[in-house]
């Protein structure tokens, strides 16, 4: 089953974090994504843009609104995703625990839907 693995935190942390910081936790994600690659679970990802690059999109009453920044209030910010292809739930949980990303925000994962 695939999951997309949703990575949030607070996005002030790494603008504060110092330069030095900011590589060891680079480094941290490549080993973590080697590490998947080597599983066979790591099917793709991406960092994302800051939330301030963000466009929210909704359809009100026949017209698109669009509104600069995330679709909600809140104190973490998704800040990139992993897909990853997992014999069950619990298998994706172990993986989810490992991001480094764990500790300080929160990972959400989701199965993927496949119509048809």
């Amino acid at each position: 089953m695939e999951y997309m693995t949703l990575i949030y935190a607070d996005e002030q942390l790494y603008s504060d974090m110092p330069e030095a910081g900011l590589a060891a936790l680079m480094a941290e994600y490549g080993r973590y994504a080697q590490e998947m690659e080597a599983a066979g679970v790591l099917r793709g990802g991406s960092e994302l843009a800051p939330v301030h690059a963000a466009t929210t999109v909704r359809l009100r009453g026949g017209k698109v609104v669009c509104s600069d920044g995330p679709f909600a209030e809140t104190k973490e910010q998704l800040g990139g995703y992993m897909l990853i292809e997992c014999d069950n739930l619990d298998e994706a949980i172990k993986w989810a625990a490992r991001c480094p990303s764990a500790a300080q925000g929160s990972i959400e994962l989701r199965p993927l839907v496949h119509n048809g």
